[in-house]
């Protein structure tokens, strides 16, 4: 199964192969984890940076590519957590 590394928290989470990133939505060893608004792509509350693992969270829409470049995150290395599902071990960290 693979793991989500949340940094800087330095969490591990384990969880089934093709999971969605918003089974992260709650606190995870007392610390927060990935706030969610909307849970469909249109709100970016939940906006993360892929450290490590970035083939693993599945392929970005062009839909997501261009609301991402809106708010101000261009580039392969950002995504929206609702619109990842977990394929491998990752590394990711939100952005605020």
């Amino acid at each position: 199964m693979p793991t989500v590394k949340l940094m800087p928290q330095s969490v591990e989470v384990v969880l089934p192969d093709g999971s969605p990133l918003t089974e992260l939505e709650f606190e995870l060893y007392g610390q927060e984890s990935i706030p969610f608004g909307c849970k469909a792509g249109v709100c970016g509350a939940c906006v993360i940076e892929i450290l490590n693992g970035i083939d693993y969270l599945g392929n970005k829409s062009r839909e997501e590519k261009d609301f991402l470049e809106t708010l101000g995150y261009p580039g392969d290395s950002f995504r929206l957590a609702c619109q990842c599902h977990v394929g491998g071990a990752v590394t990711i960290q939100v952005v605020s």
